[in-house]
């Protein structure tokens, strides 16, 4: 398969040109190369009745997941097909600690996370090129305290890895959950593209009527577009279980997208290379903005260093030649000068020692004022305004660099003047011809 071949060669080319280059950087090489491996994901979200569980065993053709109009699962589980010689669930500790898995960065959350995550394995040939996320349902009052776990941040991981993410309404709590609210205005759209996000309004059968389910529908869409700060909505997909509806209520006029949205869900896995695409060139371009402002500020510690050094070295020939006529001037000392030896012809070693010792002083001097002084006056100028260090002549790049600025300064805050030197313009060369060249052949490779 096409696809899976490039996917393999991507992942060979950025092991080995980038992922070195994102350790020197401290970002998250973990997070670039999870989302290269194993298979395509759709990430389930919603409230904890919005039918997830439902959904996703109708999907299967299985009862597999609990359902009920109260909590019935506050755990993330993955559901895939493995193969009959694996176990038929795997515990999340067993997950955040397989490198051939994409969840190893969970576990910093730690135990309480661990413990509510889990893999089920299903014998469904369906699944074994695919997987699906169910997740623990939204909710008003859950602090992140309650679950033990910071949940948005958890959420976030997953939706980046995602390649279809359905977050799911019912009619009754269309759009007003805290949390939900949390995932649509923040979470979503920093973690996750517009194009991998589906909106799905379940359980429309049990609206009374058609008048009913048009005051929900509207209240949702009010509420979306209170969230989203846009006046656009998205398409809504309205749903409901055939084998739980009201048999009063299943007339032809009742609405009815779930085949659509099932067509939509089986679809994710052609999807998959794009957005692996998507998401390297993304991280890259992260990547690419703190090199180019380490490289930007490397050029201007350079640039002070060779003035410092200038200076330096001229007052070091200049105490090498003289000093010692000073202090013999002074002090009497030394009882002949190094001008004077050469002048007679009575040179010898002694001569040379006090000019050394003006001349190694002087480059130690210069040297501690450079890293004391200049160099730090250099740093706490940056760090009031480090936006300074890189173009931001579009708009891409002021939210590229929004996103990064933070990174960018703790980097700024640990450089040292030894750092200067270690090769930031080479660092952003390699990034570049990583973006311009073979980046850009894997986009070509894909088009019809």
């Amino acid at each position: 398969m096409l696809e899976t071949k490039l996917q393999t060669e991507l992942q060979n080319k950025v092991n080995k040109k980038i992922a070195p280059l994102f350790a020197k950087y401290d970002m998250d090489v973990n997070g670039l190369q999870s989302g290269m491996k194993w298979k395509p994901i759709v990430l389930i979200i919603g409230n904890y009745s919005s039918g997830k569980s439902t959904l996703i065993n109708e999907i299967i053709g299985a009862d597999v997941q609990r359902t009920g109009q109260a909590p019935t699962d506050d755990a993330f589980t993955i559901i895939t097909n493995e193969g009959s010689e694996k176990p038929k669930e795997v515990p999340g500790s067993t997950l955040v600690n397989d490198e051939n898995l994409p969840f190893i960065k969970f576990k910093q959350y730690g135990e309480k996370l661990t413990s509510h995550l889990c893999l089920r394995n299903i014998d469904s040939p369906d699944f074994k090129d695919m997987a699906i996320i169910d997740s623990p349902g939204m909710l008003d009052a859950t602090t992140e305290k309650d679950r033990g776990y910071d949940y948005m941040e958890v959420l976030g991981e997953f939706a980046k890895m995602a390649d279809l993410i359905v977050l799911m309404f019912d009619p009754h709590k269309a759009g007003t959950i805290k949390e939900t609210y949390s995932a649509i205005r923040d979470t979503l759209p920093e973690k996750s593209g517009e194009d991998r996000i589906i909106f799905v309004m379940s359980r429309i059968d049990e609206c009374d009527n058609i008048s009913d389910l048009v005051r929900s529908y509207g209240t949702l869409c009010w509420n979306m577009s209170q969230m989203t700060g846009r006046k656009d909505i998205p398409h809504i997909y309205l749903t409901y279980a055939p084998q739980l509806a009201n048999a009063i209520k299943n007339s032809e006029w009742w609405p009815q997208e779930r085949d659509e949205l099932k067509k939509k869900i089986f679809a994710a896995p052609t999807l998959r290379l794009n957005h692996i695409l998507e998401d390297v060139d993304r991280q890259v371009h992260e990547l690419q903005i703190l090199s180019e402002a380490m490289s930007e500020l490397s050029r201007r510690s350079r640039k002070l260093f060779t003035k410092v050094a200038e200076v330096t070295v001229g007052l070091a020939l200049g105490l090498f030649v003289f000093g010692d006529v000073l202090t013999n001037s002074i002090l009497s000392l030394p009882s002949q000068t190094l001008i004077s030896s050469l002048r007679e012809g009575t040179f010898s070693f002694g001569n040379l020692i006090l000019p050394l010792i003006f001349l190694c002083g002087t480059f130690v001097l210069g040297f501690v004022v450079f890293d004391r002084i200049v160099f730090r006056n250099l740093i706490k100028n940056t760090l009031a305004d480090s936006s300074t260090l890189v173009k931001l002549d579009n708009e891409y790049r002021r939210n590229l660099w929004k996103k990064m600025a933070t990174s960018a300064t703790e980097l700024i805050k640990n450089i040292t003047v030894k750092d200067i030197w270690h090769g930031h313009a080479s660092n952003l060369a390699k990034i570049n011809r990583f973006l311009e060249g073979d980046l850009k052949k894997f986009y070509e490779k894909l088009r019809p």
